[in-house]
């Protein structure tokens, strides 16, 4: 299976840590501010401007625009400081040539179970890896790392970009009835802690207004408040899967 790699980029023109960590992926940058990726030494593809500055349209324009030449496209953040999974009670960090092998096997897995998208899990502690259950169907799959296969028809919503993977997720399962999610791998991001991307926009303000958009759309019963965490608005809600499933 042919797989492109591609990490959204906006505003970090500084050398990618997902490109150091694996130089096969691309950033995506848009045309004005692609002389200054290049001259710290990003490898890019070039969009046009009016695809950035709202991370659903540029997922968009990848999906629509990347796709043809792939049989599945990954996209990943471009601070992404590894890929790893759990093995033998140990959490080893994949370097590039066991990343490919690993998502290569992945998209054909989650080809032959009927489903268009997969993703891993987006926390690292051994302590959320179900041991007795290394892959799920029907759980949330996070933006810093999923992949989608050839063919999805789903689209990321332009009204709730920084809640956009809890909605493709749930699009994913009402269209594909499952997503594939590896629970014995995980990514290591820095998610609304560097200037560019969708720090610009990150704001609890705003986090709560894009929470009640995507509760209004999919119901309360999907979309949750978390109620356990210590903060006076969770930036991440709790996703109720609608379809049963591992």
């Amino acid at each position: 299976m042919k797989i492109g790699y591609f990490a959204p980029s906006y505003k970090r023109p500084e050398k990618s840590i997902t490109q150091k960590n694996y130089p096969f992926v691309k950033l995506v940058v848009c045309e004005s501010q692609s002389k200054e990726y290049l001259y710290n030494g990003n490898d890019i593809v070039i969009c046009p401007d009016s695809a950035q500055g709202n991370i659903s349209r540029i997922r968009n324009w990848i999906k629509d625009n990347l796709m043809n030449n792939y049989d599945s496209i990954i996209m990943i953040d471009d601070d992404n400081n590894g890929i790893g999974i759990w093995q033998k009670q140990k959490y080893k960090v994949l370097n590039s040539e066991e990343l490919q092998e690993f998502c290569e096997n992945i998209a054909i897995m989650c080809n032959d179970f009927g489903y268009k998208s997969f993703g891993l899990n987006c926390v690292i502690d051994k302590g959320a890896y179900r041991e007795h259950s290394p892959f799920s169907t029907n759980k949330f799959i996070g933006a810093p790392f999923h992949g989608i296969i050839k063919g999805n028809e789903c689209n990321y919503d332009e009204l709730i970009p920084l809640k956009e993977d809890y909605d493709w997720t749930l699009q994913n399962l009402k269209k594909y009835k499952g997503v594939l999610r590896v629970n014995f791998a995980s990514y290591n991001v820095k998610q609304a802690e560097q200037k560019g991307g969708c720090a610009n926009m990150r704001n609890v303000k705003e986090e709560e207004r894009q929470f009640n958009l995507l509760q209004k759309k999919w119901g309360s019963k999907i979309i949750q408040y978390d109620k356990m965490s210590k903060k006076k608005f969770d930036f991440n809600p709790i996703m109720k899967s609608p379809l049963k499933g591992i």
